[in-house]
């Protein structure tokens, strides 16, 4: 039955052509003037069937008289032509002419059918005696000229004044135009017909659409490729290429319906074709009603959207944390309270060309910073409250502000305006556990390597491709750009410069090699110098001071997805840190001297971990620590504090998540006469 319908679909145009002109024939017999009036004026009978079928009818006038020759007027249900043939005969203008031509085609008997025929042939048989001009049937062939004069003697053979037969000849001037046209254009562009689709070299077994393009290419030569063997299917075509692909599919169309589809359907097989098209005829009305509608919703939404050029995504955290257990920095026991708090994000995102970004972020937070209420340390410190030494408030306020372009086809420029970050240019080399506070680890240290944030403020930047697998960034920052003070300004004051070599030998890997450059005013509060920036609280350290320090960093990140659920990674940093001048405070004094800085951590990462977009994060580290010193008032650390992070992101929708994690700091502060800290953490995050 499947292959009975297979086949009956793959002749139904040509077959529901061919049933046209037999009903014109027959109803010619019975209602000479009528009919003949009819098709005097190219009226259409009214029927679902006739509307579908048009296209294919207009080609298979090519062979008018080959066909009505081989059509008997016993193949026709008489009374359901004459049914829909009525509300036409009523508008026929000039009965008597064509009354006369109409007689002669119903008297008519088939001039080329075999002697061996049958009295009632299939149809598939009598279409297949629509044959070429070379043909070696005892039937006239067809003239390739639809215009020209018929042969005299022959009445199976329509006249050349019945109207139909100038269709075919106007159709092949608008195909001739089109072939035409699709010469036009870019030399560089031109097309050459290719005959397999192994000649073109950027398609692969494995795309999506790759049987289709064979079918094209290799049975139906309806596809063309460029000079250079290629094929480009992800650009946009032009209307010339379209109408060549067009013209090539329906010269093949026509050739196939003039080669004959001889055995592929007979005459029931039209009738159930033709049945089951005017019982989905109501279901096809339906159909053009929801996309008339969906159209009007559409033009509406267009009419009121936001921006044509901008798309607004935002992003809230709400956050419950607390310490579970453990000391401060001084050896205290650290503030217990639980706390609640939120972090609002809205972004503006624009583009002028399609390739290029403006992005504009406000942003609202009212979480303190961590370390300086609960741990008196960076350490620990979480990813999505105030940074380290900040306070929150409800106030809103403008954070990210960079615009993006590309300069040629590998190089993208970024104009940093406010807020800028080494991760709006750079690969921190860090999936999984990279999600700005919003995704991923839930702490500052577990979401980068700490050296990435020497880089901030205000400046430009650029990345640059290499290929598919290198990748070169470089940029420059200033803390305080926009001030005109002395000591300040984009390159009189502090300042930070990235440039990053990155490496992906396969889709599953990356490797980063980074070096910063970094010129800071240090602030803030703590006990010494085992997290960089050096902070000195316990030296009466005003905040309104500032102790000028230069760095020169390295880094090396790397990531690999072993397998779809597993991906491990890890980074190594170093600074060498040198303080530029002394500072006395009220409880001592800070002198200069060099430092040398460390850090490493090793991520393990379970993507799509019991559902979907789940994301399971463990980490092992230890946050910068100060392991040589040249300064005798803040000297290296004698302790090793580790960092030990797990989270497990729950992806409730497509919006929302859930990330319950702990942060276990052993020897807090580098110092292990300090208890353990636990931090518990709870993050749901709404996008949007």
């Amino acid at each position: 039955m499947s292959k009975f319908l297979w086949k009956g679909l793959l002749v139904s145009p040509a077959v529901l052509a061919a049933s046209l002109v037999v009903s014109s024939t027959a109803l010619a017999a019975e209602q000479p003037v009528e009919i003949a009036t009819a098709r005097a004026n190219q009226l259409q009978l009214p029927s679902a069937a006739t509307e579908v079928a048009k296209p294919e009818t207009d080609a298979l006038t090519a062979e008018p008289a080959s066909v009505a020759s081989n059509l008997t007027v016993d193949t026709i249900d008489k009374e359901s032509v004459e049914a829909k043939v009525a509300p036409v005969a009523e508008q026929a203008a000039s009965a008597e002419n064509n009354a006369v031509a109409a007689a002669d085609l119903s008297e008519t008997q088939p001039a080329a059918a075999p002697a061996n025929s049958s009295a009632e042939p299939p149809v598939a048989e009598q279409i297949s005696a629509v044959a070429p001009a070379n043909s070696s049937e005892t039937q006239p062939a067809a003239p390739s000229n639809l215009g020209a004069e018929k042969p005299a003697g022959k009445p199976e053979q329509i006249s050349q004044s019945t109207p139909p037969i100038a269709q075919p000849q106007a159709q092949s001037n608008v195909l001739e135009q089109i072939n035409q046209y699709s010469a036009e254009g870019d030399s560089e562009d031109a097309v050459g017909q290719v005959t397999s689709v192994s000649q073109l070299s950027d398609v692969r077994p494995t795309d999506w659409a790759f049987q289709a393009l064979q079918s094209l290419v290799e049975r139906y030569g309806c596809i063309a490729g460029y000079p250079d063997g290629t094929f480009r299917g992800n650009r946009a075509m032009t209307r010339y290429e379209f109408a060549a692909g067009l013209n090539a599919c329906l010269d093949k169309v026509n050739e196939l319906i003039k080669g004959g589809t001889r055995g592929l359907a007979t005459k029931e097989d039209l009738a159930s074709v033709q049945r089951l098209q005017e019982e989905f005829a109501a279901e096809l009305a339906t159909l053009r009603g929801r996309v008339d509608a969906l159209e009007a919703r559409t033009s509406e939404l267009e009419a009121n959207q936001f921006s044509t050029t901008t798309k607004l995504n935002g992003e809230v955290i709400f956050a419950l944390t607390g310490i579970a257990r453990g000391e401060d920095a001084e050896g205290r026991d650290a503030d217990r309270s639980t706390a609640f708090g939120s972090r609002v994000r809205l972004n503006f995102d624009t583009s002028f060309s399609g390739q290029d970004l403006l992005r504009t972020r406000l942003q609202v937070l009212n979480l303190g910073s961590f370390s300086t209420n609960n741990t008196k340390t960076a350490e620990g410190e979480l990813r999505f409250n105030a940074g380290p030494f900040g306070e929150a408030s409800n106030t809103v306020a403008l954070d990210a502000l960079f615009y993006q372009f590309p300069l040629g086809k590998s190089t993208t420029v970024i104009l940093e305006a406010n807020a800028g970050a080494a991760d709006d240019f750079t690969n921190t080399v860090n999936p999984y556990f990279d999600g700005d506070g919003g995704s991923g680890a839930l702490s500052n240290f577990g979401t980068r390597n700490p050296i990435y944030y020497l880089t901030a403020g205000t400046g430009i930047a650029l990345r640059h491709q290499f290929g598919e697998k290198l990748e070169l960034s470089l940029g420059y920052l200033a803390g305080n750009a926009a001030s005109p003070t002395r000591g300040n300004g984009l390159f009189n004051g502090s300042y930070g410069a990235l440039a990053q070599l990155t490496f992906k030998p396969t889709s599953t890997m990356a490797l980063g090699l980074t070096y910063v450059n970094s010129y800071n005013f240090v602030t803030g509060t703590g006990s010494n110098a085992s997290n960089f920036p050096v902070r000195l609280g316990s030296f009466g350290f005003d905040t309104e001071d500032n102790l000028k320090t230069s760095s020169n960093s390295y880094g090396a990140q790397a990531s690999w997805r072993v397998r779809p659920g597993l991906a491990i990674g890890g980074w190594a940093g170093y600074t060498n840190q040198r303080i530029l001048s002394n500072l006395a405070t009220p409880t001592g004094s800070v002198q200069r001297g060099d430092q040398k800085i460390w850090n490493w951590a090793v991520t393990v990462a379970f993507p799509d971990l019991l559902k979907e977009g789940n994301v399971a994060g463990f980490l092992v580290g230890m946050e910068p620590r100060v392991t040589s010193s040249t300064n005798r008032t803040l000297p290296e650390d004698k302790d090793t504090s580790l960092h030990i992070e797990g989270f497990y992101q729950f992806k409730l929708s497509d919006n929302i998540s859930i990330t319950p994690g702990v942060i276990w700091l052993t020897a807090p502060d580098h110092n292990k006469s300090n208890s353990d800290l636990v931090i518990g953490v709870v993050r749901t995050t709404f996008t949007f």
